[in-house]
This record gives C-alpha cells, sequence and structure tokens, in this order.
C-alpha cells in the first residue's frame, strides 16, 4: 500500500478577518439588496474568523478583466506552490530530483505551459519526471488529486509522486456580480496551496515511526447536478455558482455513497476514528455531522481550518489531512477524508495508520 510521507501547506501573506470582510461586502452589495444586513448574516453563522489572500484589501474594490487576474494567478500560484512543495520535502527529508511523478490541481486560472512544468526546474527535479495537471475539479480537486496520486504509487510500487495543489479565490472576485451566489462568495473564499508527498511500498521510509497508508478511493459523480457547482466563464473572469442545496444533497445522499464505499473495504462508518473532510462550510460540516451521525468534535479539525483559513477550494481538505498528521494515530486506527466538488462529485479516500 502506498503511504503518504509529509504535507505541507502555504498561505499567501495578506490577512482578512471576517468584520473587514462583511465591511467590504456591506460596500460593495448595499446598492443591490436594500436588505444587505440582513444578508450579511452569513458572515456571522460562517465560523471563520481569518482568511488569507493574495492580493491587499484594496485590490477588490476595483474593476479588473480576466487576462489581468490570470496574469496574477500565474505570478502567485507559482511562488505559493513552491513554498508547499519545498516545505513538504524539507519535511520528508526527500530531494526534488528523486520525484518520479508531479501531479498538479488548480481550477482558478489557466496557464499553458501549465504550473507544474514551471515548478519542475524551479524545484530542482528531473527533466524525465512524468507531470499530471489537473484542473476543473474545484472544492474536491485536492481528495481527488491525492486518490490519483496513491494510485499512480500503487501501479509504480518504487516511484514517488508529489501532488501540489493551489488555488487563489480571491482572483475571481467579480466586483461587477451583484449575485447573492457572489455575496456568499466574498463571505467563504480565501488563497492557500498545499503539497503531499506519496512513496510506494517497495521504497523505504527516509525516518522512522508510523505512516498513514492508501486503503482505497472512489469518485462518485452524481447524475442531473451539473449547475450545483462550477464556474462560468464571464468577460471579468470566471463567476462562482453553486447551489444552495448542497447541505441538503449531502444530507440525503452522504451516508449511502459512504457505505457503498466502506463495506467492500470491511469497515464502516462507526469503525473510523479519524474524518479528514473538507470544510466547505459550516452548513457542509452539519450535514456531515447529520448524515454520517457523527458528533460535533469529529469534525473538530475541519471546524479549525475553516475558522483560520475559510475555504480555500482544493487544497483545504490537504490542510485537514496535516492538521491530522500531526495527532497519535494508533496502528491500525483509520480515517476517511472526503471533498466535494463541480459535478456534482465527491472523492472519498480510506486511510490506515500502519
Amino acid at each position: 500500500m502506498p503511504r503518504i510521507e509529509a504535507v505541507a501547506t502555504a498561505v499567501p501573506p495578506h490577512v482578512l478577518d471576517q468584520e473587514e470582510s462583511m465591511s467590504l461586502a456591506r460596500h460593495f452589495f448595499q446598492e443591490a439588496f436594500p436588505d444587505v444586513d440582513r444578508l450579511l448574516g452569513v458572515f456571522a453563522h460562517s465560523q471563520i474568523r481569518k482568511r488569507h489572500f493574495c492580493m491587499p484589501k484594496d485590490w477588490f474594490t476595483r474593476d479588473w478583466m480576466f487576462a489581468e487576474k490570470n496574469q496574477l494567478y500565474v505570478e502567485h500560484a507559482e511562488s505559493l506552490a513552491l513554498e508547499a512543495a519545498r516545505k513538504c520535502l524539507e519535511r520528508a527529508q526527500t530531494a526534488a530530483d528523486s520525484i518520479d511523478c508531479l501531479i498538479f490541481v488548480s481550477s482558478t486560472g489557466i496557464a499553458t505551459p501549465s504550473i507544474d512544468s514551471r515548478l519542475v526546474g524551479k524545484l530542482g527535479m528531473r527533466p524525465d519526471a512524468t507531470r499530471i495537471p489537473l484542473w476543473g475539479l474545484g472544492c474536491a480537486g485536492g481528495a481527488m488529486g491525492l486518490s490519483r496520486s496513491c494510485e499512480y504509487a500503487s501501479a509504480y510500487p518504487s516511484r514517488r509522486v508529489l501532488l501540489v495543489s493551489v488555488e487563489l479565490c480571491g482572483l475571481t472576485f467579480i466586483r461587477q456580480d451583484m449575485s447573492k451566489s457572489n455575496l456568499v462568495a466574498t463571505c467563504l473564499f480565501a488563497d492557500g496551496a498545499a503539497a503531499v508527498l506519496v512513496e510506494g511500498d517497495q521504497l523505504a521510509p527516509a525516518t522512522s515511526g508510523p505512516r498513514l497508508h492508501f486503503r482505497g478511493a472512489q469518485t462518485t459523480t452524481w447524475p442531473d447536478t451539473l449547475d450545483v457547482m462550477g464556474w462560468e466563464v464571464t468577460e471579468p473572469g470566471l463567476k462562482v455558482v453553486f447551489s444552495r442545496d448542497i447541505p441538503s444533497l449531502i444530507q440525503q445522499s452522504m451516508r449511502t455513497n459512504v457505505d457503498s464505499f466502506l463495506s467492500p473495504l470491511g469497515t464502516s462508518v462507526h469503525a473510523i476514528r479519524h474524518f479528514i473532510f473538507h470544510p466547505g462550510g459550516a452548513k457542509v460540516l452539519t450535514a456531515y455531522q447529520r448524515s454520517l451521525e457523527l458528533a460535533a468534535d469529529a469534525t473538530r479539525l475541519s471546524a479549525e481550518v475553516l475558522a483560520n483559513y475559510g475555504n480555500m477550494s482544493s487544497p483545504t481538505v490537504l490542510f485537514v489531512l496535516e492538521k491530522s498528521m500531526e495527532q497519535s494515530w494508533t496502528a491500525g486506527e483509520q480515517g476517511l477524508l472526503a471533498a466535494l466538488g463541480p459535478g456534482f462529485s465527491s472523492e472519498l479516500m480510506l486511510l490506515e495508520a500502519r
């Protein structure tokens, strides 16, 4: 079974607390919504304290076109991805030229050559390293990227895979978009990056101690749900699309989805000790708890990430994974990693300490 050797995260320098964000949102949306103060209640109920962005607060007060935003995306996504990747390799005591495959996940900008091609030389990777860029997976991207990384290491057990996930959600803000979805987005989304090193089981660990091993993964794409979550490409940029029905969909469908995944692997929700869930929002975590019959403490780490970083889309679940790996796992304990994204889709992973 492939194992996770290290996880590292990085955030940009500009920090907005939720009070500042709410004040900005009131300024932006007060003309469009006479009852703006009622709508701004979403900030008070978000359970988010602060978020990080690659651009300062004043940047959000101006109108920008997609080309201008995307130029900033390429610049800042590369630097943030490099920071997370270098930190991950340092934690794993692994040289960049020993990486055989680089999987890069992002959905908040476009680059050709893709960002991963830029990382190869700057990290000091071998020119013959396999590159797999994944785009359009949204909030599910970190989990899907980790699943594909583990499956690659299962197929090639003597290889190392570096997964890098970076999103700059702040750059997708459209000042001209007066929709309620955009108002909610100003409350939730943020910027961040994460990197994970996955190794095949034929490689000897660089350090001693227990590891999290990959037991299996499952992708589910529900039919007739293309309008639940995603981007609409417009002249000013990527316009956010997400449905208010997401918590209801989770509550209705997640238990069946999780049970169908865990049962063939010989386990169940009741046997899981660690829950590593993408915190799409406070209501999403509550929906997970209700659907899977979990106590609030089961998703405590997800709630902590949400409070301190907001929803960074794809890397967010990897922030939760990093926190979980800092906890004490006993050999044999199992963890369920889960994230939801456009499609409407879910990605589930079963991890086990060994």
